[in-house]
């Protein structure tokens, strides 16, 4: 799209040119992000999967599915109950081999798992909280959003996000007042029974100084439990308290500035423009980047809304600060105000992914360093391997990761001891 749009749209997103070849893993997740995933009557997803979550941030709704591949296994959690799934050419369907995703338009077929409901959903805290109320998987992570609902959906002025549906009351599995006991008992478990390495908290805009909600549960954890810690809050102007966070031992930082175009910025997103600003994330984002190292930041914008190019120069921007580019694919999620506007083009997501790869490369960044950390809502950067053209320097730096991977290994097992 090259302008800001009027409104929502149902026409549906624009079909790429089929290819004839089967899709490899990133491709087909990308496939899936975008056009979704129809189930089968064959299928039995709430005996042999996880639970569809009605979670605050929407976008952890789909299926978890895992794409076996060469280079490593793809996590992707599936959109199946927002209305673009109508359209999809993908089925899940059931045999005696497994789960396969059919392509319905082209004949070809993908063998696929369903990723299994961990015994400890069922499991509730010694306060009596059902755990999968406190923190969910979303793919090999352990996801917890903390603090009240996001503040820029107040009744009296709301500015929300215009794609969010933090503040719909369909949400309903999730538990909104988490105790520090529930999150380490949590988080104890999904590491005992699923091997959770990575545990991501997010929240809401919470006010000024907002991140200091996240201390006593990034202390608590790093302290009792042993896991790589990531935080993803709305940016400080002070920058002293990502400074605090780095003292008690946070592993990732993320900002979600979701559009570089400064139009698209200000017109999906009226809190953050009116409160924060969009140089606010910037300057958080650089300065943690220069005080955590390369890697250990992430910049995140959704592709499929803005124009491709600015999404492209957001890519260009995030890399060359040293800070990992994610990119989430948008979603229009069921219920929120733009559940009738058309997911992208898989092709465009294509090229927007590829752009990340190129990224990734040509500066160096560590991807894929840390243990098991697959995540499933979009591509992350080692899963944009699998659309590198295979030239030599792209062999080189998949070795250098390698060795990164191996040299790295004991620096991740002493952060993921218990630190009492």
């Amino acid at each position: 799209m090259s302008s800001l749009p009027a409104g929502a749209s149902d026409s549906g997103a624009v079909s790429p040119v089929p290819p004839q070849r089967p899709l490899n893993p990133a491709e087909l997740k990308i496939e899936l992000l975008c056009r979704g995933l129809r189930i089968d009557g064959s299928c039995r997803i709430f005996e042999d999967g996880r639970p569809l979550a009605q979670l605050r941030a929407g976008l952890g709704s789909g299926l978890e599915v895992v794409i076996p591949g060469t280079k490593g296994d793809i996590w992707a959690n599936a959109p199946v109950i927002e209305k673009f799934v109508e359209k999809t050419p993908y089925r899940l369907a059931l045999d005696r081999g497994g789960y396969r995703v059919v392509d319905d338009g082209r004949g070809h077929q993908y063998r696929v798992k369903l990723a299994p409901k961990p015994a400890w959903y069922d499991q509730v805290t010694s306060r009596g909280v059902l755990m999968s109320r406190v923190g969910t998987l979303q793919g090999t992570c352990l996801s917890i959003y903390i603090g009240e609902r996001c503040k820029f959906w107040s009744a009296e002025h709301p500015m929300n996000c215009r794609f969010c549906t933090i503040g719909l009351d369909a949400q309903i599995d999730d538990e909104e007042d988490k105790t520090v006991e529930d999150v380490v008992e949590t988080a104890l478990a999904a590491k005992q029974e699923s091997g959770v390495t990575f545990v991501h908290f997010n929240s809401g805009y919470q006010g000024a100084k907002g991140l200091r909600k996240a201390f006593p549960y990034l202390k608590a954890l790093k302290q009792r439990v042993g896991c790589l810690v990531g935080l993803q809050f709305v940016p400080e102007r002070d920058m002293s308290l990502y400074d605090e966070a780095l003292a008690l031992g946070v592993d990732h930082i993320s900002f979600c500035f979701e559009f570089y175009n400064p139009d698209f910025f200000r017109h999906y997103l009226p809190g953050k423009t009116e409160v924060l600003g969009r140089e606010t994330f910037f300057a958080a984002m650089e300065y943690c980047a220069r005080k955590k190292g390369k890697g250990s930041v992430s910049g995140e914008i959704i592709a499929g809304v803005e124009p491709i190019e600015d999404t492209m120069r957001a890519i260009d921007y995030i890399a060359r600060i040293g800070a990992f580019p994610f990119v989430a694919v948008f979603r229009p999620l069921a219920g929120g105000t733009m559940q009738n506007y058309p997911p992208p083009d898989p092709a465009e997501m294509v090229r927007v992914f590829r752009h990340v790869y190129e990224n990734c490369r040509s500066h160096n960044l560590p991807v894929g360093v840390a243990p098991n950390i697959n995540l499933s809502l979009s591509l992350q950067p080692d899963d944009t391997f699998y659309l590198a053209p295979g030239e030599i320097a792209d062999k080189m730096y998949q070795s250098w990761v390698d060795a990164m991977k191996h040299l790295m290994r004991p620096y991740y097992t002493s952060r993921m001891r218990p630190q009492m």
